[in-house]
């Protein structure tokens, strides 16, 4: 998603200005919450049988059929250079995205709530956020007691494939 679908820009209805804001899915990695954008998700899975993909590269955990498509697991830790969850440390849900006509299942730890936040608050990815992590977000807001590092899908899943 393009920095300028995080503008700041307020609309003006009549004498009365309206601020913008955007609504997020929260998803635990390691204990860091991630957002990824409402409007890019399609799904919500618990833990499914995934059938392992030969020779696919390491964040490919392989493929799964929903509902009568073929839908590619991606491992978001392994991509982000987390290590492996411990036991009891991850649920093994999934969040299903598209991008160009293809379903993909990424392989979080835990779904959090849905969080309607004002664009207002949104800031640029902070130079001291791990290297990795950086690549793949598009910014950051920061909440009561934590940072939420918003996810940017289609470069995310763009990487998988290069």
């Amino acid at each position: 998603m393009s920095n300028q679908a995080y503008s700041q820009d307020r609309l003006e209805h009549g004498n009365q200005v309206i601020d913008q804001s955007k609504d997020f899915l929260t998803v635990v990695i390691s204990g860091q919450l991630f957002g990824i954008p409402i409007l890019q998700v399609q799904d919500v899975l618990r833990k499914q049988n995934v059938t392992r993909v030969p020779l696919a590269p390491p964040e490919v955990a392989g493929s799964l059929n929903l509902r009568g498509r073929i839908v590619t697991a991606i491992n978001v830790r392994s991509k982000l250079g987390i290590p492996k969850a411990k036991k009891g440390e991850s649920s093994d849900m999934s969040v299903v995205v598209e991008l160009d006509t293809e379903l993909y299942s990424l392989i979080i730890d835990r779904v959090g709530d849905v969080l309607t936040l004002k664009d207002e608050n949104f800031e640029p990815t902070p130079v001291t956020l791990d290297p990795v992590w950086r690549e793949f977000a598009s910014g950051i807001y920061r909440l009561d007691d934590q940072l939420l590092v918003i996810l940017d899908v289609p470069k995310f899943l763009h990487s998988v494939h290069a």
